[in-house]
């Protein structure tokens, strides 16, 4: 995904965010749920076929699947992708990688040890290196590396194209110890999240001038310090050909070579079958395939009871035999080319599910959630009562069981946006916005003025915006205004020990959340844009549920245009969010066990439906709610995709959902290329859904996401990575306060008073952790769906022959 509204060379204040694996882009308890104190909700394992190194051969060659060729080797540029990460991993240091509960932990390859020694007048932090560590060209991995990184990224010289800096402007320098082996980093203020900085670690090399930095490093990487190195990278055939560095001081890599091929996830079941690729993120449809394979093994060669011509009846065979055989000829042409077609496909899908036995099924969850953005721009979203009458007004059980039930996953909503269940600090706090309660959302909306009658009625001559806007006027504004960040805190803990399943308690949660609403109101737009959808010109049908969009009716509300907003670029783990919104919710593609309802015109509600279809029963009939002559209608945007089924079939439940209490949606389908760019970051949507990944540093990597909007000079809205457009001042301090805190359990305690804060702004509502499939070369091991953790490249390798069985399972 390219930056977006932002020229080159302009610094941008964002750190990575946690790796995301290619299998894209992806907790736990029902919505309103709280424990009342930190959770050890236990994540899903990861299952990555462990096996212990004397039982891994040297040796061979294995292929893995990416989505694309990485678009630069630069880790910090604006277009890095998921394969940036997935590489760079292999070639670079990363000095505190995840582990499988999500916490950073030391790297005993490059670190002996890492702490911080003082913290007054000065945090300073002290690294010792491992002695043993050099780059490729033999030099060893010192202090210079250390200070050229530090001054390419800290934001001061714009010379160097940075997508991120946030930990590196902190730093007030950094010293040589004893000897190069020895850096001692000195803060100009505290910096909690000090282990998240120089990982990947560039060789000087490359950080030391613009010119390496900006070009060089986007297509070669000469000197690297990691169990492999680049050999290669040919565009012609899509792959990064690594090789095992002779120079690594570690554990041996067992594989001579690890193959990085361009493969689309469309593509993913053939180059399996073709044996192009060892290992790859898959969708749900070939992971029953995978599934299917490996039972037929034992059919003795019968046909298959699945695939191309299974549907066929006996009665539909003998037809079809009698007219190519008729006296017909014509009719018997065509029948004896229907046949061929259909034969060849047969032994087509035959030979394919027999090379798929070689293959096993690696499942578990990714570190990434898929969430319901909320555009709180402009329109009916900017009034909060509207957006949490939006949010409870949705089963997010039922969500996560549509998508993680069928695949034997734990079916349970997210309950936090800074924590996955498994991770330290993980709480559910969704307790602050109240749990799924119809009647509660319905006297949401009519407090906001929305009711049965209101889209007959004539507008009146008021402006638009936000009704909690309008209500709380100066009054209440000035009352937010008294209150101290410290009083602030008070009132959220309060209402966080109190919040408990009930509806009192969700009642209280929204009292609790008024001075969130205070705040919120003064950022608010006062027009409420009436244009239209730019995708509309496209050839993308759609309808209007629960409205019969006659000729004369008043548009549907719709968000902001993207010239009034300026869009910070993303980090580069978010980056990766261009290939991975293509595959949200779990990357269920055609034919899994979720189907798409959108394949059905004029089928549930909330499907899309070709331009044509026959319009849904009248608003009046299905109860919508309006106001000032306009209909309660909701610009929902998803992308069209073959790999976005799922996502589409959870839109099309939350528009159902939406209908119960008077809420239309428009759904618009948008080409995948686009659904980003053009929509979700430009703001042009009332609704969506994307996911963003898991990170081990909430306080720095959460800032930006959750951060109020600002306006800037030119008149656009500057939004960092907060493409909801819905924050408060008191959620940055909490946010900057958790960033400097030293002490982890105080931070942890800052972090979930934010997510609460976030919560009850109901400007993104977390709906569950994305499923993780991914289908591995049965023989080969330490490798497969790695959950939290950072794949541990050097102990990948096909198993010996004794431990991999008997030599007709093995296919290496």
């Amino acid at each position: 995904m390219s930056h977006v509204g932002v020229p080159r060379g302009t610094v941008r204040k964002r750190r990575s965010l946690a790796l995301l694996t290619t299998g894209v882009l992806t907790i736990p308890v029902l919505a309103g749920c709280s424990s009342g104190g930190e959770e050890t909700a236990r994540g899903v394992p990861q299952d990555i076929a462990p096996a212990a190194r004397e039982t891994v051969a040297d040796g061979s060659t294995a292929t893995w699947a990416v989505d694309a060729l990485p678009a630069t080797f630069n880790a910090f540029q604006a277009d890095a992708d998921s394969a940036t990460t997935r590489i760079t991993g292999a070639l670079l240091p990363t000095l505190f990688p995840m582990d499988r509960t999500g916490q950073p932990k030391l790297n005993p390859d490059y670190l002996e040890s890492a702490k911080v020694i003082e913290r007054e007048p000065r945090q300073v932090v002290l690294y010792k290196l491992n002695q043993q560590a050099v780059w490729s060209d033999g030099r060893e991995v010192g202090a210079p590396d250390f200070v050229a990184q530090w001054r390419a990224l800290r934001g001061k010289d714009s010379a160097f194209w940075t997508a991120r800096n946030s930990g590196y402007e902190r730093i007030e320098k950094i010293e040589r110890g004893a000897d190069d082996l020895q850096v001692r980093v000195t803060f100009s203020k505290p910096y909690a999240d000090w282990r998240s900085l120089f990982s990947p670690l560039y060789p000087k090399e490359i950080t030391g001038s613009p010119d390496a930095f900006n070009d060089g490093a986007r297509t070669a990487l000469k000197t690297t310090a990691g169990p492999f190195v680049l050999k290669s990278m040919s565009k012609s055939e899509g792959t990064v050909t690594l090789a095992r560095n002779p120079r690594w001081w570690g554990d041996k890599a067992k594989l001579d070579t690890l193959v990085f091929r361009a493969v689309a996830a469309k593509d993913r079941t053939q180059a399996l079958s073709d044996g192009t690729v060892d290992i790859a993120d898959i969708d749900a449809a070939t992971a029953d395939r995978i599934t299917l394979a490996r039972r037929d093994r034992g059919s003795n060669g019968q046909p298959l009871k699945h695939g191309p011509g299974s549907e066929i009846t006996p009665a539909q065979a003998l037809r079809s035999w009698a007219q190519a055989h008729g006296s017909d000829e014509d009719a018997a042409e065509i029948a004896q080319a229907a046949r061929e077609k259909n034969r060849k496909a047969v032994v087509a899908y035959a030979t394919e599910q027999k090379a798929l036995r070689d293959f096993a099924v690696r499942k578990s969850l990714e570190p990434a959630y898929t969430q319901l953005a909320l555009n709180g721009e402009s329109g009916p979203l900017a009034d909060d009562r509207v957006r949490r009458a939006v949010a409870r007004a949705l089963d997010r059980q039922e969500l996560a069981q549509t998508v993680l039930g069928p695949l034997g996953l734990p079916a349970k909503p997210l309950g936090s946006h800074l924590a996955l269940a498994g991770q330290p600090g993980y709480k559910d706090g969704s307790g602050a916005l109240g749990e799924q309660n119809t009647k509660e959302a319905q006297a949401l909306l009519a407090d906001a003025g929305w009711t049965r009658g209101g889209a007959a009625e004539p507008p009146k001559d008021t402006k638009a915006g936000s009704e909690a806007e309008k209500k709380g006027g100066k009054d209440d504004e000035a009352e937010a205004e008294k209150k101290t960040a410290g009083e602030a805190e008070e009132d959220k803990d309060a209402k966080s020990e109190k919040s408990e399943k009930s509806e009192k308690d969700g009642k209280k949660a929204e009292e609790d959340s008024t001075e969130d609403s205070a705040d919120s109101a003064a950022e608010r737009k006062k027009a409420d844009q009436d244009s239209e959808d730019s995708a509309a010109s496209r050839d993308e049908g759609l309808y209007i549920v629960g409205d019969d969009n006659k000729p004369g009716a008043p548009a549907p509300a719709t968000v902001g245009s993207a010239s009034a907003v300026h869009v910070l670029a993303p980090a580069r783990t978010a980056a990766a969010q261009g290939t991975v919104l293509l595959r949200q919710a779990g990357v269920l593609g055609e034919g899994g066990a979720v189907a798409a309802t959108d394949k059905q015109p004029g089928g549930a509600a909330g499907a899309y439906a070709p331009v044509g279809t026959a319009a849904p029963a009248p608003a009046a009939a299905k109860g919508q709610l309006g106001k000032d002559g306009k209909t309660l209608t909701l610009r929902f945007v998803l992308p069209s995709g073959p790999g976005s089924q799922s996502l589409r079939s959870v839109g099309d439940k939350i528009a159902a959902m939406l209908e119960k209490i008077g809420v239309g949606t428009e759904i618009t389908k948008v080409p995948d290329e686009s659904y980003f760019k053009d929509h979700i970051a430009s703001g042009a949507y009332d609704l969506a859904l994307y996911s963003w990944p898991a990170t081990a540093y909430p306080a720095t990597d959460g800032r930006p996401i959750y951060a109020k909007p600002e306006p800037a000079t030119d008149g656009s809205l500057l939004v960092e990575q907060n493409y909801t457009r819905v924050g408060t001042d008191h959620i940055d301090q909490l946010f900057d306060k958790a960033a400097g805190e030293l002490d982890e359990k105080a931070a942890r305690e800052l972090m979930k008073q934010a997510d609460a804060r976030i919560w009850a702004a109901a400007g993104s509502i977390p709906l569950f952790q994305r499923p993780q499939l991914v289908a591995v070369d049965k023989k080969l091991a330490n490798v497969g769906a790695f959950g939290f953790a950072a794949p541990r490249y050097q102990d990948i390798g096909f198993k010996t022959r004794q431990a991999a069985g008997s030599p007709a399972d093995r296919k290496k």
